[in-house]
């Protein structure tokens, strides 16, 4: 390892394992739709209740205490399109990004129940709500990057892919993500509980994010260890190719271990190492 990479590890790991939670401030909540959602699903009139996997759709912001880039990332936690794992694949993540000035909103997104198109219908909301208060908060609207876990992956890339153009995320950031409803490398209860267990071939495409790439589908950073057998390591290396193909810049780190869904986890033996690897991303453009 050349003495300089030593170096900027060193120094990240050491800012990572004292970083001040002062630096960030008091999160703050707010519900998405008000006005009820346009995209409605079986638990229609149900009461929110996290136990039965009923997510009130909402985001949780998370503003840094000092500097203040303009920078931010819109989180969707994975979970199968079943559940949310917003502990560890999202708000542990706020001082992390808050060290570097950057904002972080944690989006709670409502799970499919019978419509595919909820889930990324309260991604394209929140994204609303963050660029409606971008002035308020510091953040520069056309700075505003999408991240997920897992399913949340496939959602995160399924918005930077099928994004409404005053919408479009400036850059992607996909940790162990699903990608494709390819049978043949799906994550099969993701699959089933987006598009159900026998979708005709038109929704398969068109969940299938690594056909939905174009020249102007955002920049990506993705991440993922090969050792992964709940989702198939072909989801992130087919994403890339597809975005290598058409000159988008994008960053592929496969770790040996560390299975799936590491998130924040103090378990995962290469967690310095990537929080190291995307900090020197997002300082490159």
């Amino acid at each position: 390892m050349k003495l300089n990479r030593l170096i900027t590890l060193l120094l990240v790991a050491t800012l990572f394992a004292t970083a001040s939670y002062g630096q960030t401030q008091t999160p703050i909540d707010i519900a998405l739709w008000p006005n009820g959602a346009t995209e409605k699903n079986a638990d229609e009139g149900k009461p929110c209740d996290e136990n039965q996997q009923i997510f009130q759709p909402s985001i949780r912001v998370f503003l840094p205490e000092g500097r203040r880039t303009g920078r931010a990332v819109v989180i969707c936690p994975g979970g199968g399109y079943y559940t949310l794992a917003y502990g560890h694949e999202g708000y542990d993540y706020a001082s992390y990004f808050n060290h570097q000035g950057i904002a972080l909103i944690v989006l709670k997104y409502r799970m499919p129940h019978g419509n595919h198109r909820v889930p990324l219908s309260d991604v394209c909301e929140a994204m609303r709500v963050v660029k409606a208060h971008a002035g308020e908060w510091g953040i520069s609207p056309d700075d505003i990057g999408i991240m997920g876990f897992s399913a949340g992956g496939h959602l995160a890339s399924t918005f930077a892919t099928h994004y409404p153009t005053e919408l479009k995320p400036a850059f992607q950031i996909l940790f162990y993500p699903v990608i494709s409803m390819d049978s043949a490398i799906t994550h099969q209860g993701s699959r089933e509980n987006l598009i159900g267990k026998e979708p005709d071939h038109q929704l398969i495409d068109y969940y299938s994010n690594e056909k939905q790439v174009n020249n102007e589908t955002p920049r990506a950073f993705i991440a993922l260890s090969d050792n992964d057998y709940g989702v198939p390591v072909e989801n992130s290396i087919r994403y890339y190719m597809a975005l290598h193909q058409h000159r988008v810049p994008a960053s592929l780190h496969i770790y040996p271990t560390g299975g799936h869904g590491w998130g924040y986890n103090e378990s995962f033996r290469f967690k310095q190492a990537v929080h190291a690897e995307l900090a020197d991303w997002l300082r490159s453009f």
